[in-house]
């Protein structure tokens, strides 16, 4: 295209023009081109010009000149006839073009050879999308199941979210999933089928959760002599007690048969934690001792502190141990039996109640109202990061995970702090007497207390500033006869331990519906059998 067509346009559509009404045949190239834009209603202000008898005699010969040109001078011609015309025209144009864009890329790449390809782009679809993949075209359909897309779906889900973990377990779909395709597994329908009953029994926890629906079931330790469990840890298979008579228990979670008894404690046991090797536990007897987990041989015992060891953490070699003498140890674990001592912090002013650490942060609760918050490791160990300061009262309890930290105290109050910047974030009240146990994952925060009462929370509602006071508590429940002293749950479950000498277990899962009365524990019938 020569770069003078522009300057030339008005002159040679008037010739164009011309030559059109006189009936002229014989048109030059550029004549012939123009008369195309002399047909435009820019010119003529009309929106389409008359048909005339040689009409299409003009076009067929403008578009066999077009032909002749270059890509580029066929794309410049076609951006300055666009230029001359109205907005009206563009939108019809943008209708014309829009389908010739479109390209059903799903379709097209199994035509390829490139069906993973379609499968991959297909499996980061949400459920509701992937419904309605489903329904374009029966391509879609059949790259969607053939693909296991539902499956995979699934199986993402079951990755990262432990409630879909803990189902998948408990309903025994998981083996089911991550199979490869040469493994017999069911077809793409069952999945597909499959997902909506989950996100059913998803709902209906939730509304467990919200209403306290639930099944209860109690242990009753049936001490000697002194009566409370102090502290507790469970798994799927076991739950392991420490008891106020110097004993540890522990029973069968699911029979709820006590399998076997740890003596060698001469205090009562206040605090423990075990792995798949060791249970480690803190007495009131100022010792720390390591049992095998399998057959309950004591492997080692430190002698450190000075008064009752009232808490403990151990995690990827490191532990550590709070006392009422005020300190903290910081321990090396290398192995069950080599335990070496390597620090020991001080500046607390009254008994350390509780400890909670991770790869940057030690963090301590006091009866002297404070939190500490210190680095784990190196020469920096001593170093104070800060103090959190708030509670009225002492503070019995905390829990600590990325930068939250929530505490309960004596003032009976439950705090939640952000331990990078110090601030309180939320005070919670609701118990009549000191906050002894708390824990908390995602979407909860679960609290016992000396009242005999656990009350859940919704954690994601007392993070928000704007969320009334009186929408923070979702449930009360009330089954212990004494103080509530440790508990810990999950997705499914509470588990706690009380004064009354017993451990409870409410579950939120196996709920039975006949005739139970919302936020009340069902008929039931104790199982207990002890040795």
């Amino acid at each position: 295209m020569e770069p003078e067509i522009e300057d030339k346009t008005l002159e040679l559509m008037n010739t164009s023009v011309m030559e059109s009404q006189n009936h002229v045949d014989d048109l030059s190239p550029k004549k012939t081109v123009l008369t195309k834009l002399s047909n435009g209603p820019v010119m003529t202000g009309s929106r389409k010009r008359p048909s005339e008898g040689n009409n299409d005699k003009e076009k067929e010969h403008c578009i066999s000149l077009f032909d002749q040109w270059s890509e580029t001078d066929q794309v410049e011609f076609v951006e300055h006839l666009i230029s001359r015309m109205c907005h009206y025209q563009h939108g019809h144009i943008n209708s014309y073009l829009k389908p010739m864009l479109q390209r059903d890329f799903i379709t097209a790449l199994p035509a390829q050879g490139l069906d993973h390809i379609a499968e991959n782009i297909l499996s980061f679809l949400d459920a509701q999308s992937l419904c309605s993949a489903e329904l374009v075209c029966k391509e879609w359909q059949r790259v969607i199941s053939e693909g296991m897309l539902w499956k995979k779906l699934i199986e993402r889900m079951v990755r990262t979210d432990p409630l879909w973990k803990g189902l998948s377990e408990r309903h025994q779909w998981e083996k089911y999933l991550f199979k490869n395709r040469t493994t017999e597994v069911p077809p793409n329908s069952y999945y597909h089928s499959l997902y909506p009953k989950i996100i059913q029994d998803i709902e209906t926890i939730e509304a467990n959760w919200r209403c306290g629906r639930h099944n209860l079931q109690r242990i009753q330790c049936r001490s000697e002599n002194s009566k409370g469990v102090y502290c507790l840890q469970y798994d799927d298979d076991k739950i392991i007690s420490g008891l106020r008579d110097n004993s540890i228990k522990i029973w069968d979670k699911q029979s709820l048969e006590c399998l076997k008894i740890l003596t060698g404690h001469t205090g009562s046991v206040l605090c423990l934690q075990y792995d798949e090797r060791v249970i480690v536990t803190g007495s009131s007897d100022s010792t720390v001792r390591v049992w095998d987990v399998t057959s309950g041989e004591v492997l080692n015992t430190l002698i450190h502190h000075n008064e009752a060891v009232l808490h403990l953490r151990f995690c990827n070699g490191l532990m550590v141990t709070c006392s009422k003498d005020r300190s903290i140890a910081v321990w090396d674990m290398a192995s069950p039996t080599d335990i070496s001592l390597r620090r020991v912090l001080v500046g607390h002013r009254a008994a350390v109640n509780v400890v909670d650490f991770d790869d940057k942060y030690i963090v301590s609760a006091s009866g002297d109202r404070t939190i500490k918050v210190r680095v784990v490791s190196g020469e920096y160990l001593r170093s104070f990061v800060r103090t959190l300061n708030g509670h009225k009262r002492g503070i019995a309890c905390l829990q600590y995970r990325d930068r939250l930290v929530v505490s309960g105290s004596s003032d009976n109050t439950i705090r939640l702090w952000d331990i990078e910047c110090g601030a309180c974030l939320r005070v919670l009240e609701g118990h009549e007497e000191l906050v002894r146990c708390i824990r908390f994952d995602n979407k909860r925060i679960v609290s016992g207390a000396y009242d005999g009462k656990i009350k859940v929370w919704d954690l994601q509602a007392a993070l928000d500033p704007r969320a009334p006071a009186s929408t923070l508590c979702l449930r009360t429940l009330v089954e212990h006869s004494g103080r509530v002293f440790r508990l810990q749950f999950d997705e499914f479950q509470i588990i706690s331990s009380s004064h009354d000498d017993t451990i409870l277990i409410w579950d939120f899962l196996n709920v039975s519906t006949n005739g139970q009365s919302e936020g009340r524990s069902p008929s039931r019938t104790y199982t207990y059998i002890s040795r």
